[in-house]
């Protein structure tokens, strides 16, 4: 131990790097919150209680305990997509340690990452464009104008993450298109962290996106008939609400994982279950059904139908709101052949 050091517990020393990044959104920061409450606890466990201690063996040490499932409610051995997002996260964090004595300065750089192989940290779980519509043209006949109906509407339409549709208020909505030089109808993605709903991108998030008139009128007889008539804790007009005011990023989640699986539309299993018994059709168990889908594979859905209809690149990246390289690697799920047959007919071959 360094003479250097001034003593400090890691949980005192994670609350103070939490403090530190006041520039994170409250997301990340929840995130890297959860991350290095695993390492308090192994740091409990092997009783180090001043960070002074710490070595690189002791790094080794932890990756090792993290990655056969040590803090996981399962104690399932961990993916190395998300074991490398813990120790990245550690390493952020003791690099801060190091900027306030509690640890050796270039101890951070001892943190052992696992490697990923390309396209390892890549999801695979897109719905196909066409099974997206589906979900929509039942939505629209038994269920039209609902909560849920708007919820998988935007998503799909706007291709917005759950943060910005959680974001947008009554007043975001131009459903006329009456708005200053405007086409057409749209909706507004605005940044307002001070009232509780941020975007992921902050104020480069904010944006307008182009809806149909169609998409517009679903809107219009939503808010008209049977969205809640609440505020939320700001005295704002959330547009998507519940009775306890504006949705939630787990009701939205929920949301896509009770209307992805066929058999929800009364559609055969594909996993050759039985509706009536199945264990998956109940709410804790619904994310668990290999057919049900999240909002991000509802996002990749999105990009890979742009891209399949060979819309502008730089303008699916502005609508998305996100790099033509991170749309690349982490949505576009188009298959070789149709890249291949989608060059065919550029070049028309």
């Amino acid at each position: 131990m360094s003479d250097d050091l001034e003593p400090l517990s890691p949980s005192e020393a994670v609350d103070l790097y939490i403090e530190a990044r006041d520039d994170a959104t409250e997301q990340t920061l929840q995130g890297q919150y959860y991350r290095l409450q695993a390492f308090i606890q192994w740091c409990d466990e092997e009783g180090i209680a001043n960070l002074n201690e710490l070595s690189g063996r002791d790094l080794y040490a932890y990756r090792v305990w993290r990655r056969e499932g040590g803090y996981s409610d399962e104690g399932k051995e961990l993916k190395t997509v998300t074991l490398r997002g813990d120790m990245g996260t550690l390493r952020a964090f003791l690099r801060f340690c190091g900027d306030i004595e509690a640890v050796p300065e270039a101890l951070y750089e001892q943190v052992p990452l696992p490697k990923i192989n390309p396209g390892q940290d890549v999801s695979e779980s897109t719905p196909d464009p066409d099974r997206a519509l589906e979900i929509l043209d039942w939505l629209e006949r038994y269920e039209y104008a609902s909560r849920r109906h708007v919820i998988v509407l935007l998503f799909w339409h706007t291709g917005c993450r759950t943060g910005g549709l959680r974001a947008l208020d009554v007043g975001d909505c131009d459903l006329d298109g009456d708005r200053p030089g405007a086409d057409g109808p749209a909706v507004h993605f605005v940044h307002r962290p001070n009232k509780g709903t941020p975007l992921k991108n902050k104020e480069k998030g904010e944006r307008w996106n182009a809806i149909s008139p169609h998409v517009a009128q679903i809107l219009k007889d939503y808010i008209d008939g049977p969205r809640e008539k609440e505020t939320d804790d700001q005295g704002r007009a959330p547009l998507v609400t519940t009775k306890s005011g504006r949705v939630s990023r787990s009701c939205c989640r929920d949301t896509l994982y009770r209307v992805s699986p066929p058999c929800w539309r009364g559609e055969e299993c594909p996993h050759d279950k039985d509706p009536d018994t199945c264990e998956w059709t109940h709410y804790s168990e619904m994310s668990k059904c290999p057919s049900s889908r999240s909002p991000h594979d509802v996002r990749s859905g999105r990009v890979t139908a742009h891209r399949l209809a060979d819309e502008d690149r730089s303008l699916v990246s502005d609508r998305m709101n996100a790099s033509e390289e991170i749309l690349d690697k982490h949505y576009d799920r188009r298959n070789d052949r149709q890249k291949a047959e989608q060059r065919r007919n550029f070049f028309e071959l």
